[in-house]
């Protein structure tokens, strides 16, 4: 290593959580208990595959947005109705080169034993893989990918997870 070459500092407060290119996460806020997430350092922004899309504005007159989520992959019947502020439309380009209006939410995301605010677009990904992108504004801070690795966080099982769940908890 030559001296030019600098290190993060990692202190504590500051320290590297090490993820695989793909991890389980929660997105508690809506009612997401785990939901598996390609994480991918070539997307800007993270996307979740929704369908279902309402735009309304609730009774302050704030933009909010209802959308289902299969959150396991090959199980439609683990169905979640989720409802979020409205907090931008936004033209995003996917890795094919299309160009699309997206709506914007702001959520919160677990991963591993980290909680973070992040911007998600609601996108059509119900022909790919996974249904979730985990995309690199949300991995900053602390956050590097080691690409291979797998399920670094741990695994679960997310049918057992939603199945001994309490309904009343779930949205």
């Amino acid at each position: 290593m030559n001296s030019s070459t600098t290190l993060p500092d990692v202190t504590e407060s500051n320290a590297l959580m090490v993820v695989g290119w793909r991890e389980w996460v929660s997105l508690p806020e809506l009612g997401i208990l785990a939901i598996k997430a390609k994480v991918d350092t070539g997307a800007r922004t993270s996307a979740i595959d929704a369908f279902d899309i309402e735009r309304y504005q609730d009774a302050s007159g704030a933009d909010c947005i209802d959308f289902s989520v299969n959150p396991v992959q090959r199980d439609k019947t683990i169905l979640r109705r989720c409802t979020a502020p409205l907090i931008d439309i936004r033209r995003v380009t996917d890795s094919g080169g299309h160009a699309a209006e997206r709506y914007f939410i702001k959520t919160t995301l677990q991963i591993g034993e980290s909680t973070r605010s992040i911007e998600l677009t609601l996108a059509h990904r119900k022909d790919m893989l996974f249904r979730m992108l985990l995309g690199r504004t949300s991995l900053a801070p602390n956050i590097v990918v080691n690409p291979h690795l797998s399920y670094s966080l741990g695994r679960l099982n997310a049918r057992a997870l939603y199945a001994a769940a309490p309904q009343d908890s779930l949205k």
